[in-house]
């Protein structure tokens, strides 16, 4: 009997001696044995310490909307390890990652591979397999060195640069700058999501001869009554455009990212084989888009009383925009938020910025190497979370705080995505998304 998807991802985990280990030689070999490192589709990579998953995510929704085929490939998944390989806006299933998993294994030889590097030559493999004329990569870890990376990208996006991952990327935001940077090509589009980058980013762009189109330079969006917006690019010119269906501000700056990454493409090297898809880019098109982009757990608001809203956050950046978000919608009663944060994270920070949008506090143990009790991340947090209320679980820290809030409340739950993930499932909403 063959092996269930559930036995190859457990022979994937303790595959490889170390579960991170960036560097492209090892992936790269077994890319170049199974014939994926020269893709026939056009790659549109998207990295960034945080707004990535959103971008790409808005990048899968255009070209969908458009009428192109297409591939994205997003990491960590919330519940099933389907959610990480969707092919025109599907989860490939068990069936198609089983084979893409013994391709692999029978090309790899001599190398192991980590579990992200499975996942993402079994990426590479299915959309070269499904003939998708756009594969839309998120990059797991940084840039340079992220599997990945063992691709060129036709355009490659970079959303924003911030202190995370830093026993990898480095201590400083020019060391991550420069880590991130390693995803851009000679001669290729280089979007940046802001232009509040550190300079080694910068420098990496001109060092490689890569094209830059920088936000609120190269273009621009503007937001206006009821948050109808309006986007105007090098050569797009959109005007009354509804909100994205992702919550929050922050969203139309990165589904503005993702226009001006496909406007980069059509005007880039590859411009031939894009001019058609930026052709379908009108004010209805994109619309249309707008309405149906689809990522769990980014400021995403389950209705009711009380209401839940549930947000990765898992880093200082991103907790600072989840506060502002909160803080812009008003909540007639309290905030009780149910926490998790991972032991490699800077609770504290995360903490700290949270602060002022919290009423109350649910802490949560998280299983893992990674994770830990609730009682040590009472600890990590101690000086902004005044006399929580500790839970074993996520689920235990959901239905506490369900217990205690009032129809006027809310309840955000948030710090990793392990936390987000089981309390989608608990809620049973994740089936909407």
């Amino acid at each position: 009997m063959s092996a269930t998807l559930e036995h190859w991802l457990a022979r994937q985990s303790a595959a490889h001696p170390r579960s991170i280990d960036l560097g492209l030689e090892r992936v790269a070999a077994v890319a170049r044995r199974l014939g994926l490192e020269r893709p026939e589709s056009l790659v549109i990579t998207v990295a960034g310490t945080n707004g990535k998953g959103s971008t790409a995510a808005h990048v899968e929704a255009l070209l969908r909307a458009a009428g192109a085929s297409c591939g994205l490939f997003t990491s960590p998944h919330f519940i099933r390890y389907n959610e990480r390989i969707r092919i025109d806006g599907r989860e490939v299933d068990d069936a198609a990652l089983i084979g893409a998993f013994e391709r692999i294994e029978a090309a790899r030889g001599e190398y192991t591979l980590t579990f992200f590097e499975y996942n993402t030559l079994a990426a590479l493999g299915l959309f070269a397999e499904r003939g998708v004329r756009f594969a839309v990569l998120e990059v797991g870890l940084g840039g340079r060195l992220d599997a990945t990376n063992l691709v060129d990208a036709d355009v490659a996006v970079l959303c924003s640069v911030g202190l995370d991952h830093r026993e990898w990327l480095g201590e400083t935001l020019e060391q991550i700058g420069a880590e991130k940077a390693g995803i851009f090509r000679p001669g290729r589009p280089a979007v940046l999501g802001t232009a509040d980058l550190p300079s080694s980013v910068y420098a990496g762009i001109e060092r490689l001869g890569a094209r830059a189109v920088v936000a609120e330079r190269d273009f621009t969006w503007h937001i206006g009554a009821q948050g109808r917006w309006r986007y105007q690019g090098a050569r797009l010119r959109l005007a009354d455009l509804p909100p994205s269906r992702l919550e929050g501000l922050i969203q139309y700056r990165n589904a503005a990212t993702a226009l001006a990454a496909l406007e980069a493409l059509a005007g880039g090297a590859v411009a031939g084989r894009a001019e058609d898809v930026l052709a379908a880019l009108d004010a209805r098109t994109v619309a249309a888009a707008l309405g149906q982009v689809r990522l769990a757990g980014r400021f995403q608001v389950v209705p009711g009383t009380p209401e839940w809203i549930l947000d990765i956050a898992h880093n200082l950046p991103a907790a600072e925009v989840l506060c502002a978000q909160l803080r812009r919608r008003p909540c007639a009663g309290r905030t009780l938020a149910v926490v998790g944060i991972l032991g490699d994270k800077d609770a504290p920070a995360i903490g700290a910025a949270l602060a002022p949008a919290v009423d109350e506090w649910f802490l949560c143990a998280l299983p893992g190497p990674r994770g830990g009790s609730a009682e040590a991340l009472a600890a990590r947090l101690a000086e902004v979370a005044r006399a929580p209320v500790l839970a074993a679980s996520v689920i235990e820290a959901c239905e506490a705080a369900r217990r205690a809030a009032r129809a006027q409340d809310r309840v955000l739950v948030c710090g990793s995505v392990f936390t987000v993930g089981p309390a989608l499932e608990w809620l049973g909403v994740y089936s909407r998304v």
